[in-house]
């Protein structure tokens, strides 16, 4: 029986198929170290990813583990000390990595960390409790001038992406109030729950998984969230502001260039699972993808922008 051409190339890449599912997967158990406690978006997050890459690579465990502390600077400080053998995995946030050793309260520099993928952004939001009685943006400001100081906003740590959002915040509304850092996400959602403190500034998936518990003022985006239609965006409300944090992971300096690639590979094609979409979507998380061949482009520029942007807040070493 005679094969044609064409046919013999769908025979070699479907038997090729399973051994390049199997290059794509670790030969042993992730560690996936945490720079947060539990319960935040990076713990999010990970679980997510810890779901999707189970069934991609069911022979392997994705192990996550905590190490918080000093706004993710403690796991930062200490990642090139752990082996770099492609199965110790870090995650990494920006722009914390680079405002913490503009601050220089950490044992690090921005240069120390090696970040291997960015996998979302999330846009940075206002939000009070359900309690309060600001029910609106406007509320709130109005508020704010009314008693200057007295307005507690929680955040994750600080020099961190909540915290820049803060001062930002206090700057472009003319408003004081003061930040109450937290170990993380988790830790501050119980104080506003709670009624503990006035408000948090924090991210659109907090606000879009405590809807209920938490009302959101304002999110910084082009356009409103589509989980989050009657919430208006800071351009709305007159000022150019679209940020938010990006999260990642790293490796230990140590760790070999094509260790490095697989890891960025893997957690690319976690990203465009079908069900890390639908995931993210749900928690309104914004899923982007920055593997290792665009890293020192990205890292440059977004380096130099948060630069700029810890001096123009007062982050910088005063």
């Amino acid at each position: 029986m005679k094969i044609g051409i064409s046919k013999w190339i769908g025979i070699l890449c479907l038997a090729a198929a399973p051994a390049a599912m199997a290059q794509a997967c670790p030969d042993k158990n992730i560690m996936y170290w945490q720079a947060f406690p539990p319960g935040g978006e990076s713990d999010l997050s990970a679980r997510h990813q810890q779901i999707v890459l189970k069934k991609k690579c069911p022979a392997i465990d994705t192990i996550i583990q905590y190490k918080a502390g000093a706004g993710g600077g403690l796991l930062w400080s200490q990642m090139n000390s752990m082996p770099g053998d492609g199965l110790n995995v870090v995650g990494v946030n920006l722009p914390h990595i680079v405002f913490q050793p503009i601050e220089g309260e950490v044992q690090y520099k921005t240069a120390d960390v090696t970040p291997v993928f960015w996998y979302h952004f999330t846009p940075d939001a206002l939000v009070v409790p359900e309690a309060s009685p600001h029910k609106t943006f406007a509320d709130f400001i109005a508020a704010a001038k009314k008693e200057p100081g007295k307005m507690n906003l929680g955040g994750s740590g600080r020099n961190s992406a909540n915290h820049a959002s803060h001062e930002r915040l206090n700057a472009a509304f003319g408003v004081k109030s003061t930040y109450v850092p937290y170990k993380g996400t988790g830790d501050m959602s119980l104080a506003l729950i709670g009624n503990q403190i006035d408000g948090a500034v924090t991210y659109t998936p907090f606000a879009v998984n405590n809807k209920g518990k938490v009302r959101a003022l304002a999110v910084a985006m082009e356009k409103r969230h589509p989980l989050l239609p009657d919430v208006p965006t800071f351009k709305e409300l007159g000022v150019d502001w679209v940020d938010g944090a990006y999260r990642g992971i790293g490796v230990p300096k140590s760790t070999p260039p094509e260790a490095r690639k697989r890891l960025s590979d893997l957690w690319a094609s976690l990203n465009n699972e079908p069900e890390m979409k639908e995931l993210a979507a749900k928690s309104g998380f914004e899923l982007i993808n920055v593997g290792v061949d665009q890293m020192d482009a990205f890292m440059k520029d977004k380096t130099k922008l948060y630069t700029e942007g810890a001096k123009m807040l007062g982050l910088g070493k005063k």
